[in-house]
């Protein structure tokens, strides 16, 4: 690539001296929004409920030569993400981007759904959603502008067997998001929806058993799983503030076709 190009594209993406808060960082997808965000610039703050995977994902991104430290919090706790709001805040006195990375899952026929698990997903997956987007959004509305993404999935658009909590969480999710964009768009704060696909990961994999693959694949146009990286691309653009400036409320699916295979 030539430095004409570099330069173009850096301009265009790059978030020097942006500082991006990332919950629920210590992940596996979140781990590479972490690696994406710090890569074009950002100073990421990873933000989760362990210290120990905090640790390991500031580690992993100071390894690459990038700007990285951590809070720890509880997504369902107002408080909590007030206090992270603080720590973030340390860092250069401003959080410029946002991103709603918590999510858990629980998989069971709907009849023997238990309450208990529909009450963890839905605290975690939209309550958590709805605290972070307001205690962040109030700071950035205060400081001028701002980027927030959340998490949506394809089970925002359409039902999945067994995993009814988390796909009606996600649903709201991706309703909250619309919401939200149209009351802050006027203050300069930006937010949208990144809808994986199927993407293994650690609240995932014990549902993937042979048939739910094949079912998978068999509606999953490219054939195959997504890979953590291959989410950094849209991360990239919702968070930019020169390529997604004029971009709020949207939703990109990033699913290999599975989507477009049913609308």
């Amino acid at each position: 690539m030539s430095n004409k190009s570099a330069e173009y594209l850096k301009e265009l993406f790059g978030l020097d001296g942006q500082v991006a808060v990332v919950i629920g960082g210590a992940g596996v997808l979140a781990g590479a929004f972490c690696r994406g965000l710090a890569q074009a610039g950002a100073h990421v703050v990873v933000a989760d409920v362990t210290d120990e995977g905090c640790r390991r994902r500031v580690e992993e991104l100071q390894s690459l030569g990038c700007k990285a430290s951590y809070c720890l919090v509880d997504v369902t706790s107002r408080a909590s993400i007030e206090a992270c709001l603080q720590e973030a805040k340390r860092v250069s006195g401003r959080v410029h981007i946002l991103v709603n990375a918590a999510g858990v899952n629980f998989g069971s026929r709907f009849l023997d759904h238990p309450e208990e698990q529909w009450d963890r997903v839905m605290a975690i997956n939209l309550k958590g959603t709805f605290l972070a987007c307001q205690v962040f959004g109030q700071h950035m509305v205060e400081q001028g502008g701002g980027a927030i993404v959340n998490i949506g999935s394809v089970t925002s658009h359409l039902p999945l067997s067994k995993v009814f909590g988390y796909a009606t969480s996600k649903a709201g999710v991706l309703s909250l998001t619309r919401n939200i964009a149209q009351d802050l768009a006027p203050h300069g704060v930006r937010v949208n929806c990144l809808c994986p696909g199927f993407f293994p990961a650690e609240q995932n994999r014990k549902l993937l058993d042979a048939e739910r693959v094949e079912n998978i694949m068999r509606g999953t146009p490219m054939k195959r799983f997504g890979e953590p990286e291959e989410l950094i691309g849209a991360l990239l653009l919702m968070v930019a503030p020169k390529a997604g400036s004029f971009l709020t409320g949207a939703c990109i699916n990033v699913d290999g076709g599975f989507t477009a295979a049913w609308f």
